[in-house]
Formats: structure tokens, C-alpha cells, sequence
């Protein structure tokens, strides 16, 4: 199969899984992740009706949003201080800002570009060699993002460990405990906060059981792996 079959092929089974599991596949995003391919196969996907896609390097998103403006961009990779400006401004929504000392460069960086910017904070699955913020110390961060004006959370993002699909199982439930934890304490706004970005090639069945809003699949669009 060719891109645009196989991304059909892949929506046709998360609209599957989440009918098995009593949802509205319409209730789930499909974030394409096109950090391994060119501008040809993200054309190629968007024909088929993808609109969401994901990279991990700022000079990969600069040049990509160049190419396709009209896409929707998520930057998944680790936010570096000193890419923040580039970053903003592509950014649809930026999945995986932990550090509390990013946040006022954000805000300004946002304010810059003439926008609020769209963010998830990023928990920590356990695993020393994974970014993102011990479950603890979100509701700090938290309440440090909401005083600022050009920020607005949007829900939690999380990487489970990889190899046994029951512990990451575990993980995706708990951060969608967290997530309502946060709701329940009122430390965000509401109206917002209900995204879960949770769920790649290998476990993002696992995540849409648990509550995932978006998962993050490259593989099986663009190399037809369906693992």
C-alpha cells in the first residue's frame, strides 16, 4: 500500500479500537509523526485527509511548515531554551514542555508571534533516560503557567515504557488519573485542560482504552508497519 491507503488503513482502525471500547473515534486525533520522511510523503498523507503531524527538530519543523502551512504542526521533541522562538511561532501545539524555566520564554515568545500558545505538560513514565516532569510537581508548574497570559495548557502528554504493553497500559491509566486529579483541585482553567497525549506505534491501542485524546503514529503511515 501506498501512504494514502495505509493512513486510511490506520483511521479505519483506530475508528475499530475505539468503537470496542465505547468511543467516538471522533473524540480521538491522529497526530501524523513525519520526523523520518520529506515534504512529498507529508503531501501524500495530507491527501488522504491527515491534517495533524509531528516532529522532533526545529529545523525539520521550520522547513516542513514552510512546505505546508496548512497543516496543523505539533512539536514532540525536547524543547531546547534556545529554539523556543523558532518553535513557537510553527507550533500548533507543543506536547512536551516540563521545565518551569521555559515558561516565560514561551509566554514571550507567543506574545512575539501574536498568539496563545497551545501547550501539554509532559510526565515522566518512570524512566531516568525520558524527559518530562515528575506527577508531584505538575500542580506547581501548573499553577505557574496559568498566571502567564500567552500560555494555555491544554492537557498532560506522556511516553510509557517500552516492551509490555500491560505497564504501559498502567501508565496511560495513570495519567489520565493525574489529569483528573488537576480538574478535581481546579489548579488549571477547565474550559481547556482535557487533552491526553499518550499512545504511539506500539501501544496506542492501549492508550485509546485508557482515555488518549491523541496519539502519536508514524510507522504505520508512512512504512505500513501496523505492529
Amino acid at each position: 500500500m501506498g501512504i494514502q491507503e495505509q493512513y486510511k488503513a490506520l483511521q479505519e482502525e483506530v475508528g475499530k479500537v475505539c468503537e470496542s471500547c465505547g468511543r467516538d473515534p471522533r473524540d480521538v486525533m491522529l497526530v501524523a509523526v513525519s520526523k523520518t520522511v520529506g515534504a512529498d510523503e507529508i503531501v501524500e498523507a495530507s491527501q488522504a485527509g491527515a491534517l495533524d503531524f509531528g516532529e522532533n527538530r526545529p529545523d525539520d519543523l521550520l522547513e516542513k511548515y514552510d512546505a505546508m502551512p496548512q497543516a496543523r504542526w505539533h512539536f514532540i521533541g525536547n524543547v531546547q531554551s534556545r529554539r523556543i522562538s523558532d518553535i513557537v511561532p510553527k507550533s500548533f501545539l507543543i506536547h512536551s514542555v516540563y521545565k518551569v524555566d521555559h515558561l516565560a520564554k514561551i509566554d514571550a515568545a507567543a506574545k512575539e508571534a501574536g498568539k496563545i500558545q497551545n501547550m501539554l505538560l509532559e510526565i515522566n513514565s518512570g524512566e531516568e533516560s525520558k524527559g518530562g516532569l515528575d506527577p508531584d510537581m505538575s500542580f506547581g508548574f501548573l499553577a505557574a503557567a496559568r498566571r502567564l497570559p500567552n500560555i494555555r495548557m491544554c492537557g498532560l502528554m506522556t511516553m510509557a515504557p517500552q516492551g509490555d504493553l500491560d505497564v504501559a497500559r498502567a501508565c496511560f491509566a495513570n495519567l489520565r488519573a493525574l489529569r483528573d486529579e488537576i480538574l478535581d483541585m481546579g489548579v488549571v482553567d477547565d474550559t481547556y485542560f482535557n487533552e491526553l497525549s499518550m499512545g504511539m506505534s506500539e501501544d496506542w491501542r492501549e492508550a485509546i482504552a485508557e482515555g488518549a485524546t491523541i496519539i502519536r503514529v508514524g510507522r504505520a503511515i508512512f512504512s505500513g508497519d501496523f505492529a
